[in-house]
């Protein structure tokens, strides 16, 4: 284990990415400024160096291309990290994924798998607008034959993305871009998080939050605070992966709790939050003491404007509010102490940009 000091969700990225290269010598790692002198957010920094230009290279701006290129290059036992750094770019590719990557094991009974890795940055802000903020990791969890990850912190980015790398069929990995350099520790060496597991961030007893990426984030900041002025006691699950979701610990979770509020980074409608929502009420709803619900995107394409997105995205403030209305508790006096996070349209003053 590191002791002296933390690392940032990108240093992870990169960690797990060289630890992958070194043990499968054929493994592949490419994409829209993976060679770039800023490395997509430091992710892939050095690899380039280290394992040469036939295996770590940039490529055109052909996405439909250099997806059909890693399908059939894992088809022939050669794998591919194939990195995007928006996601909004990749949705050209979308019949190699769907129709081919996703189909090939089914297909074709389960003797030849596509073990591709496909990283894409997701966020909002900086004037990004309508078609660079997109967080459609609810669309690509309906598609079966994929996996969908989607980590936090810096330990679960590493062990997810190992995971992933190893896994014989094809894997969306997702990194908002405002985490990647948020600070904590991982460990050292060639360890894997399972696939399907969630993560209790903090436990609980009052009520339950399920959130995703950023915004555990805002949900353990919301938590802190209804512990601090209301004594409420909250239980934050990071669901890490959301597709196949972690349905046994959200249902102990509920079970124990009796209330559920579910974030999520994506649109309201057709979101995870929903499907988890529809799950709990359908197996659990005796055992609850009040109505579910959740915060996610309005139904609207985000604004590029800097004042009309103040209020446009969930944030710890939401979420408190939110709580408070399931638990049936008034008091305007507490909220007093509560303001609004010092950013909203990037994450700290570290940041100078989308690339």
């Amino acid at each position: 284990m590191h002791k002296n000091r933390n690392f940032t969700f990108a240093e992870a990225i990169n960690d797990a990415l060289k630890i992958s290269m070194k043990k499968d010598r054929k493994m592949l790692c490419y994409g829209l400024g993976v060679t770039d002198p800023k490395g997509v957010f430091g992710t892939t920094l050095n690899l380039e160096k280290n394992f040469g230009s036939k295996r770590v290279f940039d490529i055109p701006t052909s996405e439909n291309a250099m997806t059909g290129v890693a399908i059939g290059a894992a088809l022939n036992g050669v794998k591919s990290v194939v990195t995007h750094q928006r996601l909004d770019f990749f949705l050209l590719a979308m019949d190699q994924l769907v129709n081919s990557a996703a189909k090939w094991y089914y297909m074709f009974g389960s003797k030849k798998s596509v073990p591709i890795t496909i990283r894409l940055i997701i966020g909002r802000g900086w004037g990004q607008g309508p078609t660079h903020s997109q967080n459609l990791h609810s669309w690509f969890s309906h598609i079966p034959g994929l996996k969908v990850v989607m980590p936090t912190f810096a330990d679960d980015a590493k062990g997810l993305l190992l995971s992933s790398i190893a896994d014989p069929n094809p894997v969306i990995f997702l990194e908002h871009r405002w985490l990647h350099n948020v600070h904590s520790k991982f460990k050292k060496g060639n360890y894997k998080i399972k696939i399907g597991k969630a993560k209790i961030c903090k436990k609980g007893s009052d009520i339950t939050i399920i959130s995703m990426s950023y915004l555990t984030l805002e949900a353990l900041a919301a938590a802190e605070f209804l512990f601090k002025k209301f004594k409420i006691k909250a239980e934050v699950i990071d669901l890490r992966t959301i597709k196949p979701l972690d349905w046994k610990t959200i249902l102990r979770s509920v079970e124990k709790t009796k209330r559920l509020l579910v974030l999520d980074t994506g649109f309201t409608t057709g979101s995870v939050a929903g499907e988890i929502i529809a799950k709990i009420s359908i197996n659990k709803f005796k055992k609850l003491k009040a109505a579910p619900a959740r915060l996610a995107m309005p139904d609207v394409p985000e604004p590029t404007s800097f004042a009309l997105t103040k209020n446009f995205h969930v944030s710890a403030k939401d979420i408190i509010k939110k709580v408070l209305v399931i638990l049936n508790i008034k008091s305007k006096k507490k909220l007093q102490y509560l303001s609004l996070t010092k950013y909203h349209d990037q994450p700290g003053d570290w940041f100078k940009g989308p690339f």
